[in-house]
C-alpha cells in the first residue's frame, strides 16, 4: 500500500502542472486528519449528542492514524521525487554532452 511510488517510472520531465498536483496530493492525508480531529473534538463539545462519543473517539483515532500516515507518505514522495529529479538531470546532462 505504501510503496506504489517506488514502482513508478517515467521518462518524461515533470511540468509545472505535475509539480502543483504533487504538492496538493502530498498534504491530502494531513488535511483529512485535521478534519477528522476537528469533527471528533466538536462532537465531544456538544453535550446534547453525548451518545455519539464512540463516533468522536473513532474520528480522533482515525485522524491520528491518518496524520502519521500522511507524514510517512510525504517522506516517501519526497525521497522518490528527489531520486526522480536527479535521474532527469543526469539524462539532460548526458543528452547535452552528445550534442
Amino acid at each position: 500500500m505504501l510503496t506504489f511510488t517506488d514502482n513508478f517510472e517515467n521518462d518524461k520531465e515533470l511540468i509545472l502542472r505535475d509539480h502543483l498536483a504533487l504538492e496538493r496530493t502530498k498534504f491530502a492525508y494531513i488535511r483529512m486528519a485535521l478534519y477528522l480531529l476537528t469533527v471528533g473534538i466538536g462532537i465531544f463539545q456538544i453535550e446534547s449528542i453525548s451518545r455519539l462519543d464512540g463516533l468522536a473517539w473513532g474520528c480522533i483515532i482515525a485522524g491520528i492514524f491518518l496524520f502519521f500516515l500522511g507524514f510517512v507518505r510525504f517522506e516517501q514522495m519526497r525521497k522518490h521525487l528527489k531520486q526522480y529529479t536527479k535521474t532527469c538531470r543526469d539524462t539532460e546532462n548526458e543528452s547535452s554532452r552528445k550534442k
